[in-house]
């Protein structure tokens, strides 16, 4: 392997010794010559002192004798000093006695010289007589050409830097030679000994040794090498044998590869074969679903139609003259269909659920008078010694967003499941503002629930204990759809209990709060309550008579009035009011009493002025009561939702059903309310009917002969006359998609059967009066 010579290690090393040495023996020339030059300036001075010190006695004599012809002599032989250019002698009257002078020397130094030494130079020496030193006989002055003292040392300072470049010259040569035999060639040879060599050759290469490098760097290099080479050729051989390895490996990989290419391409028809199984068995199941919701449909229907049927001739037979048993019977057999509609009801939330075809609604909403509406309708299910308690915070915001049907169902189910496994204490519904929304709480003094027994309590058709069903009654679904329903309502259901102590059920819901908290109208009295301090009606109490300005005092239902002075009694004990009217003279009393309990006529007609209250307490009701005991004259309570009665409604309307059952059942509740009612079998005398009588409301069936509800309400909505008037539905189809059926053929409203007179009269009330503006 061939390397240039100005790349090769010899040739940089010595480069590099005779570069310093150059400068050094330089750097000694350049000293050399500055010593010779300081030498050589003063030497000019010695000599031409030596000079005038040599001619100073013949020229004084001359000048004492005044002899012209001898001064004459003694200037021209000064002359033949190769330095001196002039001389003359010049007596004490300053006259010159003799002169000489010649052109000075001229070369091509000249200017180096001049620049070194000056161009002349001028001496004076002056002139006396030994015996009088102290008398002047004259001057002689040399002028002194210092070319002559230069060119010696131009030509001694030229050879001193000539001779030291020769020698570093001379010096790189040798040190060149010798750094290539000791070097550079023995590196050479190794390069070239493993340029030879062919890596891929099974033989293994060691380097030889240069002679006489055995123990410096180059036969250290060497042993280094012959190592590493050594344990390349270990690696090369283990590296083939891998190789080797790999090659059978990758020949069996390929049979391998092959075999399972095979089994895949099997797998992959017994796969395409499944997908096809598959796909069928998905369209069996998308058909059985259908069929599933088709027979839901119908089955919704075919029930809630007979169920409609059976409640409204139920409540129209309690509603007429009944002796006692017949009531209590019919009574029993209307909340038996009652219990039947809400089995029915869960099935059908259980199915939108499965079929995510739930949907929720956004409006505004009184979540108080919500929960205390729902408390009233369920205080018939408490046990005479349960004591039900509506406990709502002053700070709710009394108008809410969200869906007030399905935050009713949560309080509905979580009440009934405390009401029914609780049969002495207390229950409570509270309600309370959160940072994100309310909180929805019902506690009771019940059985309670083990802890093992919770996480099954949310599933469908389970309860806590096998007994619990035989002993209490009930499907398992309530809690299932409360969980299922706060989560759709993006919030979540919380619950804690202790055998024998009780359950406490917590739904937090994200409600956003649309106007802030009201306060009912501020009232002027002295109260007594006569209650236990553990009650309900005490905590009640407690959180609103202060906010309404009257003065209140807790007394024990055992202790005595006497010289008590008060405007009004709030009770919970009616065996605490014998003996009472005498005390109290004529201060009204209010006695709150379970749902259904009726005190004896005497005892009434004895503690006249007295009022009863059931519980659970509203605060409305209770403002309005208190209001009425405070003032001779009662006033309305604003804010208090109103009722439709008897004759407070004559709202004519046409309702449009084809079973006849329903026809009487319809036809009963809204005359009941005060409303004119003519009946269509179907829709053609449905339109009939609307152009004969003027018709304020239609209360439209869905599924009749000859013309449906669809068809009928998009008639009449294409006419101008009609385009404002109410069209309520009435069907027994409960799926998800019936209410966008109705709101999409045109009507305004939808109620399901079997439907209450309270929510007949709510629909009567929410269409009917203020269209009419009444």
């Amino acid at each position: 392997m061939d390397i240039a010579l100005t790349h090769r290690l010899s040739f940089k090393q010595a480069s590099l010794t005779v570069l310093v040495a150059f400068l050094l023996g330089t750097l000694l020339s350049l000293i050399q010559v500055g010593v010779d030059y300081a030498s050589q300036d003063a030497s000019i001075n010695r000599e031409v002192r030596a000079l005038l010190d040599v001619s100073h006695n013949p020229a004084a004599r001359i000048a004492y004798n005044i002899d012209a012809e001898l001064a004459q002599e003694l200037v021209v032989g000064l002359l033949r000093s190769p330095a001196v250019i002039r001389a003359e002698i010049i007596d004490s009257a300053n006259v010159a006695l003799a002169s000489a002078s010649r052109p000075p020397a001229e070369s091509r130094l000249r200017g180096l010289s001049d620049f070194l030494f000056g161009q002349m130079r001028a001496f004076e020496e002056p002139l006396n007589i030994e015996h009088s030193p102290s008398e002047s006989l004259g001057v002689l002055r040399l002028e002194i050409d210092t070319f002559v003292f230069g060119n010696d040392f131009l030509r001694r300072a030229g050879m001193t830097l000539l001779s030291g470049f020769v020698r570093s010259l001379l010096l790189s040569l040798i040190l060149l030679v010798l750094f290539y035999a000791l070097l550079t060639k023995p590196l050479v040879s190794l390069i070239d000994v493993l340029s030879r060599h062919d890596p891929r050759s099974p033989k293994r290469l060691r380097l030889p040794c240069p002679s006489g490098h055995e123990r410096d760097e180059i036969g250290v290099l060497v042993e280094v090498t012959n190592r590493q080479l050594s344990h390349i050729a270990v690696e090369m051989e283990q590296r083939r044998e891998a190789e080797d390895r790999l090659t059978q490996y990758l020949a069996e990989l390929e049979n391998i590869v092959a075999a399972r290419t095979a089994e895949l391409k099997a797998a992959n028809a017994r796969l395409t074969l499944s997908n096809q199984e598959l796909d069928r068995a998905r369209q069996t199941a998308l058909n059985m679903a259908q069929a599933r919701a088709n027979f839901l449909a119908s089955m919704s229907h075919e029930i809630r139609t007979p169920l409609n049927g059976l409640l409204g001739m139920l409540g129209l037979a309690l509603d007429g003259p009944l002796s006692h048993e017949q009531r209590q019977q019919l009574s029993i057999a209307h909340d038996s269909g009652k219990v039947l509609v809400e089995l029915l009801n869960d099935v059908l939330d259980l199915s939108k659920f499965e079929s995510g075809q739930l949907e929720l609604e956004k409006i505004p909403f009184d979540l108080a008078t919500l929960v205390e509406d729902t408390a009233n309708l369920l205080s018939q299910n408490a046990a005479p010694a349960v004591e039900l308690t509506c406990l709502i915070s002053p700070e709710l915001p009394a108008q809410l967003e969200g869906d007030p049907t399905r935050v009713r169902q949560v309080v509905s189910n979580l009440l009934s499941n405390a009401l029914k496994f609780t049969r002495l204490g207390r229950v409570d519904v509270c309600v309370e503002p959160t940072e994100s929304g309310v909180r929805i709480l019902v506690r009771d003094t019940g059985i309670g629930i083990a802890a093992d027994a919770l996480p099954r309590i949310f599933q469908p058709f389970t309860q806590a204990d096998a007994g619990i069903t035989r002993q209490f009654g009930g499907t398992g679904l309530g809690l299932a759809l409360t969980r299922k329903l706060c989560e759709a309502m993006e919030g979540e259901l919380l619950v804690s209990s202790q055998p024998g102590m009780g359950s406490e059920f917590s739904a937090v819901l994200p409600l956003k709060a649309l106007t802030p908290a009201q306060s009912l109208p501020p009232l002027q009295g002295r109260l007594i309550v006569q209650c236990s301090a553990r009650s309900g009606l005490a905590e009640m109490l407690q959180t609103w008579l202060p906010r309404w300005g009257l003065e209140y005092r807790r007394l024990d239902i055992d202790a005595s009035l006497a010289g008590v002075e008060l405007d009004v009694l709030v009770s919970d004990c009616p065996d605490c009011l014998l003996g009472l009217r005498q005390a109290l003279r004529n201060c009204p009393v209010l006695l709150v009493t379970a749902y259904g309990s009726f005190l004896d006529t005497d005892l009434v007609q004895r503690m006249a002025p007295l009022r009863q209250l059931a519980r659970p307490l509203g605060r409305a009701a209770l403002h309005q009561a208190l209001q009425q005991a405070l003032s001779p004259q009662p006033q309305p309570t604003p804010g208090t939702p109103r009722r439709l009665h008897g004759s407070g409604c004559s709202t004519r309307v046409l309702l449009v059903e084809d079973n006849p059952v329903n026809q009487l059942v319809a036809k009963g509740l809204l005359q009941k309310l005060g409303c004119q009612v003519r009946v269509a079998a179907n829709g053609e005398e449905a339109l009939s009917a609307l152009e004969q009588d003027d018709v304020e409301m239609v209360l439209m069936d869905c599924n009749m002969p000859l013309m449906n509800g669809y068809e009928a309400t998009r008639r009449i909505r294409e006419n101008p006359r009609w385009q404002g008037m109410p069209i309520i539905a009435l069907t027994a189809n409960a799926l998800p998609d019936e209410r966008e059926r109705c709101r999409a053929a045109g009507m305004d409203d939808y109620l399901a059967k079997p439907f209450h007179r309270d929510e007949m009269a709510a629909m009567l009330e929410r269409w009917g009066r203020p269209r009419m503006g009444i």
